[in-house]
């Protein structure tokens, strides 16, 4: 999943953005609201995480934008202000949640997979035969045992359940792993491919390799 994070002090989005990307989301980090209106018409995002105080163009000016375009993404806005009147003005505005900074770490991420799950219109459990998929804890088991799998293996099962029987690409893929400032090879969505494989197979889940073409998942015949 891809989020934009519109916060302009460097240490706050710093943090941010390295606990988000090790729990498998993609980040798209800038630093003002006029950048923030031009990637949110760019670029379709699961969610924006967007700081009031932003130079150039307030982040209260950026969500009655995005709300004006009738775009539903949902956002979660931070502020510094902790009176009422600030909050109210930013869900007013379409916010869908709001933090006070400062905030703790946790509770930030489990807002965000509230959000993320709530943007998707998907059940917050994924089943595919005994593999089961636990969106809002980000948790796979097979047959009730937990699988141990990365970051980066987890979010491309992820993908791959979500078009279950469909084709997905490499570039679709490394679209949904990685930010602007991030790199993640064709070669490297290969090798989560490849260790996922092994880890879903006692599931009886099968993901297919079409060549030049990229992934499909399915159960495998034998465990019909």
């Amino acid at each position: 999943m891809r989020i934009l994070l519109a916060e302009d002090d460097p240490i706050i989005a710093d943090g941010l953005g390295r606990a988000l990307r090790k729990a498998g989301y993609a980040i798209d980090h800038v630093a003002n609201g006029a950048d923030a209106d031009t990637a949110l018409l760019a670029q379709h995002f699961d969610l924006v995480i967007l700081d009031l105080g932003l130079p150039k163009l307030s982040g209260l000016d950026v969500l009655r934008r995005l709300r004006g375009r009738k775009n539903t993404t949902p956002v979660l806005i931070l502020t510094a202000q902790d009176g009422v009147e600030e909050r109210v003005r930013g869900l007013d505005a379409g916010a869908d949640d709001y933090l006070t900074k400062p905030f703790a770490l946790p509770e930030l991420e489990a807002r965000v997979r509230a959000l993320t799950r709530r943007g998707t219109g998907q059940a917050t459990l994924i089943e595919m035969g005994p593999l089961t998929y636990d969106q809002t804890e980000r948790v796979v088991k097979v047959h009730g045992q937990l699988v141990d799998l990365s970051a980066r293996e987890m979010a491309v099962l992820e993908v791959l359940l979500l078009r279950a029987g469909r084709l997905v690409s490499k570039e679709q893929l490394v679209d949904q792993l990685c930010g602007w400032d991030e790199e993640v090879s064709t070669n490297a969505i290969e090798v989560y491919v490849h260790r996922l494989r092994k880890k879903v197979e006692a599931a009886g889940i099968k993901i297919t390799t079409l060549r030049g073409l990229g992934y499909c998942l399915e159960k495998s015949v034998a465990n019909d």
